[in-house]
């Protein structure tokens, strides 16, 4: 079947499936938004349990990617994304998913050479980035005090 370039887009733009962007937006703003929500309330029980404002805050992180990571465990959080979309990747909980879900996929290749590796493949340039930022505007504070 030859096909010129021009006559392949058209073939192509029939094919495609048409993207419902508006549900897409809004089930991502509310998945989303629960998320926060989830993560709010996280941080009222531990400030409830008598934590400072800061230990609070750091207690939620660390229940938010312990959560992330369960449900990814779980396969669940791959159900939640596939409904919510860009709603599921809230920074910190998809940064969890993002670490677990290749440590899972390659666990069948060993500890070190399979999950160890694989699990910074996504990882591993957001901690290298977020390190040498956080180092950056250090500097800066330090030298507009």
């Amino acid at each position: 079947m030859d096909m010129t370039p021009e006559e392949y887009r058209r073939y192509v733009r029939q094919k495609e499936k048409k993207s419902p962007i508006l549900k897409d937006v809004l089930l991502a703003f509310v998945v989303g938004g629960a998320i926060c929500v989830i993560g709010q309330v996280i941080q009222n029980g531990w400030s409830a349990l008598g934590l400072s404002e800061e230990d609070a805050g750091t207690a939620t992180s660390c229940t938010l990617v312990y959560l992330s990571a369960l449900l990814t465990g779980l396969n669940l959080y791959h159900k939640i994304a596939r409904f919510g979309g860009a709603g599921t990747l809230v920074p910190i909980t998809g940064f969890a998913n993002a670490v677990v879900s290749p440590a899972l996929d390659f666990k069948s290749e060993g500890f070190v050479t399979g999950m160890a590796a694989k699990m910074f493949t996504v990882a591993g340039p957001v901690i290298v980035f977020g390190t040498l930022a956080s180092v950056l505007y250090g500097v800066v504070l330090l030298l507009l005090e």
